[in-house]
């Protein structure tokens, strides 16, 4: 089985974070993406204490195409440093007939 990967992201807002996930799942960079509610972070940039309303977005692919997943993000992004962490997945403990759904979505199964 394909090895899957989440790539954890936050955006500005709803739409930007919607353009970006089009993309991906257009380009089968990513199989779904999950927008989530509006979130707040505080941060440090510089040197000062940050806060503001931040829209996450999870992008589901597998780990051979994380690199160009996370370069599309990093293209799409407005941010100088956006925030984008690629979480493996683990097979056992997952619903393997999802993990392989991620897989022929992004054309890896192929």
């Amino acid at each position: 089985m394909d090895q899957i990967a989440l790539l954890y992201t936050t955006w500005p807002d709803a739409e930007t974070a919607e353009r970006a996930a089009e993309a991906a799942v257009g380009e089968r960079l990513a199989a779904c993406v999950n927008i989530l509610g509006d979130g707040r972070s505080i941060y440090r940039w510089n040197g000062q204490v940050e806060r503001a309303a931040e829209t996450i977005a999870v992008f589901k692919t597998t780990a051979v195409l994380a690199g160009r997943l996370k370069q599309l993000i990093v293209d799409f992004h407005p941010h100088e440093t956006p925030a984008v962490i690629c979480l493996d997945v683990q097979n056992q403990g997952s619903n393997g007939a999802f993990l392989g759904w991620v897989a022929e979505q992004t054309g890896e199964s192929d």
